[in-house]
């Protein structure tokens, strides 16, 4: 089984912090109202604390489920092959109808980023289409927002390992906690005010991308000169922001992006990834595609080259975009250094595109739009969502009105 933490490594006291702020900021849980949880095994720490935290808040029952990165690795190494095209979807039905309950979903990550790297490729997509599939049920709850949801990190040492190789376990673990805590502003005196600050900030820059109604934004920078169309009826959001179900939650922690929908068939142009991405336990570095009426007709990486295309052959909407994301290169998580191997924190370091699914909150009044209507303004449907970074100091972002007049957003990587 997977070893555990060693003690003395985090500061207990910011993990408890860290485990208020989920529950109040990530989450704003309702008196009453149960919790989904899911957390890799080496996190239990955490999680202690979050089913807490949750309990003081009124939870009605919070239900927690623990991975394990042993078990997951024996399915790779003597399962049938027959096994990498199933999955539980008897579990994802009954989470889908939790969620249809008003369930609150927290989710915890924290495994090896690299679990999978050495492990059969093939195997690995196939594995991850069929839990897709299952899954689209519940997903489909989370994507349209219809209740409050959260996503924040345990430092586990596997995971420490990887962003911190040349340092003993134990000051790699210490050196991704004290990493964590400060990108999710657990550091700070306050850091339930410190969030309440930080979501103003975002919902002004929300507000004045909202105010220019553009239509389309273009990226240029080094092998990037790309036009990203933006969906009829878009809504930019940011931070805090109410689910269907009527709570204001954030569902990322740490977060420092303003992002929207793109339209699906008005994408035109190259573009370059800034970051690796890390996905499936694989890292994919120096991506490279080019976009004909929204969608990649070319795709190459330095790295990963196999699995990049193996994601953009997952299904039709996996070639086009569900989200553009607009960060800072000054932000907390850039300014840090560190490559956490993690979409959570890698994503709030740039710029990013998403492959695949759209969140139809990013429509006005998308809440009443139904998916034929969202797919009509350019809405994108996938069984996958995945980041990856575009954006850098050397980067700079114009807004494009309808009528050809153009805006600075972004010189330089930072907002104009």
């Amino acid at each position: 089984m997977t070893v555990h933490q060693r003690p003395g490594t985090i500061d207990s006291a910011k993990l408890d912090k860290l485990a208020e702020v989920a529950i109040r900021v990530g989450l704003n849980l309702q008196p009453g109202q149960d919790l989904f949880l899911t957390a890799p095994v080496a996190a239990l720490p955490l999680v202690g604390r979050i089913a807490e935290h949750a309990y003081k808040a009124g939870a009605g029952i919070v239900t927690p489920m623990l991975s394990d990165e042993e078990i997951t690795l024996a399915r790779y190494r003597h399962a049938p092959d027959a096994s990498f095209d199933k999955a539980p979807g008897w579990l994802y039905e009954g989470v889908a109808k939790a969620f249809s309950a008003n369930t609150a979903r927290l989710a915890v990550v924290g495994d090896n980023p690299m679990l999978l790297a050495n492990e059969d490729p093939a195997k690995v997509g196939r594995a991850s289409k069929a839990n897709s599939l299952a899954y689209q049920p519940a997903l489909e709850k989370i994507a349209g927002f219809d209740i409050n949801w959260n996503i924040l990190a345990y430092p586990s040492a596997a995971w420490a390992r990887q962003v911190f190789p040349d340092d003993a376990e134990e000051v790699a673990v210490g050196k991704l906690a004290e990493a964590i805590f400060s990108a999710s502003r657990i550091d700070q005196a306050d850091p339930v005010a410190a969030w309440a600050a930080h979501n103003a900030a975002l919902r002004t820059r929300r507000d004045w991308l909202n105010g220019q109604r553009f239509a389309s934004l273009h990226f240029t920078g080094p092998g990037t000169d790309l036009t990203v169309g933006l969906a009829d009826g878009h809504d930019w959001q940011g931070g805090a922001s109410p689910a269907k179900n009527g709570v204001v939650c954030n569902p990322n922690i740490p977060t420092e992006e303003v992002f929207t929908t793109p339209h699906a068939r008005r994408v035109e142009g190259r573009v370059s990834s800034t970051k690796p991405l890390s996905y499936q336990g694989s890292l994919i570095d120096e991506i490279q595609v080019r976009f004909e009426g929204g969608r990649i007709v070319e795709a190459k990486a330095a790295r990963g080259e196999a699995v990049l295309n193996k994601v953009l052959d997952t299904d039709d909407g996996a070639r086009r975009l569900g989200e553009v994301a607009l960060v800072p290169n000054s932000s907390p998580i850039s300014k840090s250094g560190i490559l956490f191997y993690n979409t959570l924190f890698d994503e709030n370091a740039s710029c990013h595109i998403a492959l695949g699914q759209c969140y139809s909150k990013c429509f006005v009044d998308g809440a009443n739009l139904t998916p034929e209507q969202i797919a009509a303004q350019g809405g994108n449907k996938s069984l996958i969502h995945i980041d990856w970074m575009i954006g850098s100091g050397e980067v700079d972002i114009d807004g494009v009105h309808e009528d050809g007049r153009r805006v600075p957003v972004f010189r330089k990587g930072e907002w104009a």
